[in-house]
Parts: C-alpha cells; structure tokens; sequence
C-alpha cells in the first residue's frame, strides 16, 4: 500500500523487521486474546497480528488509511476497523466484560493524552504495549527525585506496573522521526494496590501539586490540602512535588477526603 505520511497525524511507519519480530515477542498475542491495536498505518504489526491471532480490532483516525486496511488484510484474518480519534475512544465499552489488550506505535503528538485516557479506563484493560517518544518512555518509568519525574509518571505509575524493554532509533521509520523511541509494557496493578476514596481529587492534587513543582507542597497546594492533613498524612510540607511516590499522594488525597479520625 503506497501512502504519503501525514504530518498532521503525527505519522512515523515502522519499516524494521527486527523491531517488528521483537514486539511481537514481547506482546506475545495468543488465539483468543482481545486485542486492539491503535494506529496500524499501513498495517506492519496489523499482518503478523492477524497471522497469530485470528481476529484484531483496530483504530485509525486517518479514514483513507482505515479504508484501505479491510483490502490490505484480505485473506489474513478478520479486522474490525474503527475509524475513530484514539482519544475520545471507549475502550471499555468495546471491552463489553472481556479485558483488553492494546498495543500501538503511537503518533508522539498524542502519546500522552491517550495515556490519560487510557488511565481512566484500566479496568478494561489486561495490559499494554505501546511504542513511545523515548522522553516520554523515561517519564513513564522515572522514580520519584529526578526531573523526569512528574504528574504522567505519578498517575501512571499509581494505577500501573511500567516496564521498559527496549529503545529505537529513527532509521526503523518512514520517515524517520527526530528522536528516538522506546517499547514499554504496561499492566494494571491488582485492585488493592491502587486502592484510593476518589481518583478526580488524586489527579487534581497531583496535576496541582507539578504545575509549580519547584514550590514546597504548603505552597503549591495551598487551598487543596492544609500542613494539617499533610502531617496527619505522614507528608513533610516542605518536601517538593517530585520526592512523593505515587503512594504517598494516594495517602495524601484519602487525608484530604476523610481526615484521620472522622471514621469515613
């Protein structure tokens, strides 16, 4: 399938064949497996996908890309194409009880976004594999003290168990893109890990909290959380957004919600 790239989309074909064969070792799909892939382009992961399992599901907001697809997998296997924005996609609702697996060479306009979305939506999913801007891979994974480390990596890392696998270079591209690239895997953490009273304040204290982050947390979460339910927290308010794990600002947002002692 010839096609010009468009700029717009954010599009990067991968062309590697090595690249290719050591995803799908990764992702290891399976007959049987829901599967999902975001972004096919012109199909290099789309074939060997189809080949092993059978049937895929796949989302592509450029419409002259998703109308060509059926024609590209014909006789390979069953593809329902959804030719929808990946942001505004409801992946639970496609999910209908089962668990998802989702996999994609993201556009890097969008990466972070979607992961957000995806965020809000993990109880559908039964794990991810996604190629990445390799910035934002190192943001994904950071641990908390460095400067990489910041809101993407609190809120994925609460709800995610995030692994890094193996970096790309711009050659395995049409065109080859600016920067380099990672593979990172990402599974939902068991229930009781991820545990917290309310996910919208989290965020908002999270989202707050590394909007100033050279501020102390008495500074940058003034009118959010008081030093009296930091202490209470075990929270040192004059500790800076980037040295709380993403534990601490569950505990922080719990004590924010139903102080220590209210019983609620």
């Amino acid at each position: 399938m010839a096609f010009r790239p468009r700029k717009r989309f954010g599009q990067h074909f991968l062309r590697d064949r090595n690249v290719i064969e050591r995803i799908l070792a990764a992702f290891d799909p399976r007959p049987g497996d829901s599967v999902v892939e975001i972004g096919p382009g012109q199909g290099a992961l789309t074939l060997p996908l189809l080949d092993r399992l059978g049937r895929l599901h796949v989302i592509e907001l450029d419409r002259d890309l998703a109308a060509e697809i059926p024609h590209l997998c014909a006789g390979r296997g069953e593809v329902e194409v959804h030719p929808a924005d990946a942001l505004r996609f409801d992946f639970a609702g496609l999910a209908a009880g089962r668990r998802l697996r989702i996999i994609g060479n993201l556009p890097y306009n969008i990466s972070t976004p979607l992961l957000f979305h995806l965020l809000e939506q993990a109880d559908a999913i039964e794990d991810m594999l996604f190629m990445v801007q390799k910035e934002v891979g190192e943001r994904l994974a950071a641990p908390p003290g460095g400067r990489d480390y910041g809101r993407l990596s609190v809120m994925i890392q609460w709800r995610f168990e995030v692994e890094r696998l193996f970096d790309v270079g711009p050659g395995s591209f049409s065109p080859p893109p600016r920067v380099d690239s990672t593979v990172v895997r990402l599974r939902p953490r068991a229930a009781d890990d991820c545990l917290v009273r309310d996910a919208q304040r989290l965020s908002r204290l999270v989202q707050a909290a590394f909007a100033q982050r050279r501020k102390t947390l008495r500074n940058s979460l003034r009118g959010l959380a008081s030093v009296e339910q930091m202490a209470r927290a075990g929270i040192d308010p004059d500790r800076r957004a980037e040295t709380l794990s993403p534990r601490e600002f569950v505990r922080l947002s719990d004590e924010v919600i139903a102080p220590a002692g209210t019983g609620v």
